[in-house]
């Protein structure tokens, strides 16, 4: 089934609220908007300045501080 545009805007809105807060998430997309965002160019640009060791040490830090507590099928 396909998502719809007013459903993936309003999980996104209550993620970043959740994060950030409403004041730091209305300036997050503010920001976005307003520098033209390239996510793909920005990721590109962060995981090439790191190690998989790293990555791997920062992906397990916030699984730690993050825990999931969904019903997801662990494997």
């Amino acid at each position: 089934m396909m998502t719809s545009t007013a459903e993936i805007m309003n999980r996104g809105m209550k993620c970043l609220t959740e994060q950030l807060g409403i004041l730091e998430a209305e300036e997050f997309i503010s920001v976005i908007i307003r520098e033209k965002f390239d996510y793909t160019k920005w990721q590109r640009e962060y995981f090439d300045t790191k190690t998989p060791e790293e990555i791997s040490a920062e992906a397990s830090c916030f699984e730690r501080m993050q825990p999931f507590v969904g019903d997801a099928v662990r494997l």
